[in-house]
């Protein structure tokens, strides 16, 4: 199943830095960037503040970008509960973001990306961010680590959404591709 066109915001949470990027598929694997960015909030600032700029900041990028799904880093335990509440509370703003406007949104593990981007689920941010540079055929690695995370998620997506297309297709009822 060829999903070629499909433009895939990749989301790296974070409520002091949060990785924006949007790639699109190309024939087979391959990935063309369209924009790559991170966006910062002031740590000293209430968490409301910091969540509505945020908000505005995602909300921004899709209407620029209009992207046709979103995927975004599944929070885990990082061993500070106050920094995993704050990545919680982030992630609730993005996912509303994509929500309004009935764009499906995608969560993957740290490892997940790893495993699919590098082909080593426990690769550093070395080599993340070298193969990212690689895959995208980039003239400089994305800076800092927020932009080329949100990249990998990005192409993550891309790689995995035909199968998970045909998944989808296999379990729907009526379905004529679960029957062959």
């Amino acid at each position: 199943m060829s999903l070629e066109n499909l433009r895939v915001m990749g989301i790296d949470p974070g409520l002091t830095r949060c990785g924006l990027s949007v790639v699109q598929a190309g024939q087979g694997r391959a990935v063309l960037p369209v924009a790559v960015g991170v966006v910062r909030t002031p740590a000293g600032a209430e968490l409301t503040e910091r969540l509505l700029r945020l908000s505005n900041a995602v909300n921004d990028w899709m209407d620029d970008y209009q992207p046709e799904v979103v995927a975004i880093e599944r929070v885990f335990e990082r061993g500070n509960v106050s920094t995993v509440m704050n990545t919680a509370h982030a992630v609730g703003v993005l996912m509303l973001a994509a929500a309004q406007r009935g764009i499906p949104v995608h969560m993957y593990t740290p490892s997940e990306v790893k495993k699919a981007v590098s082909g080593n689920g426990r690769a550093d941010k070395r080599q993340m961010t070298i193969m990212i540079t690689r895959i995208l055929g980039l003239s400089e690695a994305p800076k800092p680590a927020d932009a080329a995370d949100a990249l990998a998620l990005a192409v993550c997506h891309c790689w995995r959404a035909p199968l998970l297309a045909r998944t989808k297709a296999a379990l729907e009822p009526n379905s004529t591709e679960g029957a062959r």
